[in-house]
């Protein structure tokens, strides 16, 4: 007999549903902001600002970090850590300045491919038929967006696959680090460590801003650090097969605003090729949870992923 899913405790799909889409809301406007405020600013600079500005929302929690013992291994990991995510922020606020908000957008979403490829590396994870499919799919979508030969790939294009990249390897480093420290000691740490990465790149390259940049900047920090905090709330109300879908509305809102706002064109091969990234990581994720419910509570006869 087939054994039902039962909600886990606490599960609240249309609350996960609301705080992915208030965390979608966010990551564009920090997108959106970004195109405004940094024009003008060498990307290392803004980068640097951004986090800067952003240590403010760290206060709260400065006690618990004072009290967290790290070790010097996890010290290390700490820095590497800050290191790749600081070189990607970098070639994500570069990106912003030379190529279109939705192809930014899109083009983001490879993360959790990278951090697939990264975990079946690094921890030995399997790579079934399936998640291989998946992965060559979502890399069809960047073809599709980039589509070379038809177009011209400009260093933005270069950048955001950097991006992606040096993002994947944060992630997967964050998730060694969260098994022995608590998430907002793990949160806290990137911000001081990018901060301190990027502090000497900014100098070497500073460019007196403006108060509007200033500002603007503050408010990228603001959006980020709300994005960040709702995306929690959303994991936290929903399984990730209910709010993974959601962030595809990212990239209808930042097409909308890169039109609205900077008079970018529409372009349904960005749509497109971002569907099938998003579809990709959707179905990664959708596989994640069977297999987490079969290791559970295993059906006779089920066979081996």
């Amino acid at each position: 007999m087939a054994v039902q899913s039962v909600p886990e405790a606490g599960q609240n799909p249309v609350a996960g549903i609301l705080w992915m889409l208030a965390t979608g809301i966010s990551f564009v406007a920090v997108t959106a902001l970004v195109k405004l405020s940094a024009q003008g600013l060498p990307a290392a600079q803004s980068a640097f600002l951004r986090y800067l500005l952003g240590l403010v929302f760290l206060l709260p929690i400065l006690g618990q970090l004072s009290r967290a013992r790290i070790s010097r291994r996890r010290l290390a990991l700490y820095g590497g850590r800050g290191l790749a995510h600081a070189l990607g922020v970098i070639c994500w606020f570069f990106a912003m300045t030379r190529i279109p908000v939705a192809e930014v957008t899109a083009m983001n979403y490879l993360n959790p491919i990278y951090v697939t490829l990264g975990a079946a590396l690094m921890f030995g994870e399997r790579l079934a038929a399936r998640r291989i499919l998946a992965i060559a799919a979502a890399f069809l979508g960047v073809l599709v967006i980039l589509r070379p030969g038809f177009r011209e790939i400009s260093e933005g294009h270069v950048a955001m696959l950097f991006t992606a990249a040096l993002f994947g390897i944060s992630y997967l480093t964050a998730k060694l680090l969260s098994e022995r420290d608590e998430a907002s000691v793990v949160v806290a740490m990137m911000s001081v460590t990018v901060t301190i990465v990027l502090a000497p790149l900014a100098l070497a390259v500073w460019v007196p801003p403006s108060w509007q940049q200033v500002v603007g900047l503050f408010f990228v920090a603001f959006f980020a650090t709300a994005g960040h905090y709702g995306m929690t709330r959303a994991f936290r109300a929903a399984p990730l097969t209910v709010t993974q879908p959601i962030t595809f509305l990212q990239l209808v809102w930042a097409t909308l605003v890169g039109w609205l706002a900077f008079g970018e064109a529409v372009d349904g091969w960005v749509l497109l090729g971002g569907g099938l990234i998003v579809g990709s990581v959707v179905f990664i994720t959708w596989r994640e949870a069977v297999i987490k419910r079969r290791v559970v509570t295993p059906p006779a006869g089920a066979p081996e992923t």
